[in-house]
């Protein structure tokens, strides 16, 4: 096909007009009420943005590899999404084989044991989401 200088102005023109008509729509989506539309790819991602997990372990201290749980609620999660217990171990979190799938009602718990002496900082996280720090002694 040859293409000519006509032609070139012609479908430059028609993209010229797609862009308006598209802009114009756009414009056109944006005016109208909110209860009409369907929620917005920004609105799951605000959705997701609220994702809380809270975490309460049933001891503050045990004996070396002592079995304990750790209970809590998440918010913004889905029902099977995997939440993990991760452990600071110098300056880094760790995580640890201790996971427990969330539930219809966003609880979870999981069985952990700890090994390492002294004073351990736990969180619980799923994803980018994660729980305030806790504490458990192992003696």
């Amino acid at each position: 096909m040859i293409v000519t200088k006509r032609h070139s102005l012609r479908i430059a023109a028609i993209g010229a007009l797609s862009a308006a008509s598209v802009a114009l729509a756009g414009t056109a989506m944006a005016a109208t009420p909110a209860a009409h539309t369907a929620p917005s790819a920004a609105a799951h991602q605000a959705v997701a943005a609220k994702a809380s997990i809270t975490a309460k372990p049933s001891v503050s201290s045990v004996h070396a590899w002592q079995l304990f749980r750790v209970t809590g609620k998440t918010t913004g999660l889905k029902a099977g999404s995997k939440v993990t217990l991760q452990q600071k171990q110098h300056g880094k979190w760790v995580t640890l084989p201790a996971s427990a799938p969330v539930s219809r009602n966003g609880s979870y718990s999981l069985g952990v044991k700890l090994g390492l002496k002294g004073k351990n900082d736990l969180r619980i996280v799923s994803g980018n989401t994660a729980s305030a720090v806790f504490n458990v002694t192992v003696r």
